[in-house]
């Protein structure tokens, strides 16, 4: 089995994640499952269809984390030490050539990425540009719009 790159904070929130979907939503969904049972007749009630869908979602949702969970690797970026360059868990300070424009991406792994804050997947195209890179490099990337180019501005473990 893979390992799934994980920062310390990417892990507490699927162990929040889980903890939540065992502790309230999986009750919540068999006790809506035993009230549409308590109104009868199954076969036309669409409120013990949508609780038993709601029930495969959770207990899916379930086991992938816990897969997740068990293929994990945790990283803590403030415990790196690359030398400088560009790794998983790194906050870069990119400058794009074209415009100057400046950004600040944190690598981290598939399930945190959020563009909004700042956080980009590893296997993302600019991160899988900029692994390996240090201050000064260029990192080039197909974008949908076309090549896109950022120069790496600062490299940080936080």
């Amino acid at each position: 089995m893979a390992t799934i790159p994980l920062t310390k904070r990417g892990a507490e929130k699927l162990k929040e994640e889980l903890h939540r979907l065992k502790s309230v939503e999986r009750h919540a969904v068999i006790q809506a499952i035993a009230e549409a049972r308590a109104q009868g007749d199954l076969s036309e009630n669409a409120e013990y269809e949508a609780a038993k869908d709601k029930q495969g979602f959770i207990e899916g949702r379930i086991l992938e984390i816990e897969s997740k969970m068990a293929a994990a690797q945790i990283i803590d970026p403030a415990m790196l030490d690359a030398g400088g360059r560009v790794v998983f868990g790194a906050t870069v300070e990119l400058e794009e050539e074209s415009s100057g424009d400046s950004v600040t991406y944190q690598i981290v792994g598939d399930d945190e990425a959020d563009l909004k804050q700042g956080l980009i997947s590893v296997s993302s195209p600019i991160a899988r540009a900029m692994i390996g890179k240090e201050a000064g490099d260029v990192a080039e990337f197909q974008a949908p719009g076309g090549t896109r180019r950022y120069e790496i501005v600062e490299v940080r473990y936080l």
